[in-house]
């Protein structure tokens, strides 16, 4: 096959680049940032979907007079809540945060554990809830997934210095 001469590639600089302008920040510097941008924690959400799912579970109950929706929609809300359980407990042990590497791989390998475990948990709804609604056992894994952003949204807020 033929080269196509009207391609032509742009030739080398024969000067290195100047180097960048980025600095790396002081001990100090660093924690003004940490103080002025709080991180949200793991388990505010996890008990954030705990209340969600709960309420969920009742109010469905509630309306529809039957304890297998109730259930349903709490086995939902479970089946986000557990993993998420487990994805936090691992994000925040003590491996997690040896280095930049061992983060990025630890998130990783427990976000695979937790769709695992809540592939897990969907496929063992029919033999643990009696009288399985689908549509409310949806209902509540959607909720409780929302709360992630509901989260985001309640995040703690950066503090501001008055002088």
């Amino acid at each position: 096959m033929a080269a196509n001469p009207s391609k032509t590639i742009a030739p080398l600089p024969e000067e290195p680049e100047e180097a960048s302008s980025v600095q790396p920040l002081s001990a100090e510097e660093a924690r003004r940032v940490r103080e002025l941008n709080p991180p949200l924690s793991p388990w505010r959400v996890v008990a954030g979907q705990a209340a969600v799912g709960l309420a969920a579970a009742l109010l469905g109950w509630g309306f529809t007079g039957k304890q297998s929706v109730g259930w349903s929609v709490g086995y939902g809300a479970l089946a986000v809540l557990v993993p998420a359980a487990v994805f936090a407990r691992g994000l925040t042990g003590r491996f997690a945060s040896l280095n930049a590497g061992s983060a990025a791989v630890g998130f990783l390998l427990w976000e695979m554990v937790k769709i695992a475990l809540t592939f897990a948990m969907l496929v063992a709804a029919p033999r643990l809830v009696v009288g399985l609604s689908w549509p409310a056992l949806l209902v509540g894994l959607v909720l409780a997934m929302k709360v992630y952003w509901v989260a985001l949204a309640f995040a703690p807020r950066p503090k501001t210095k008055s002088n």
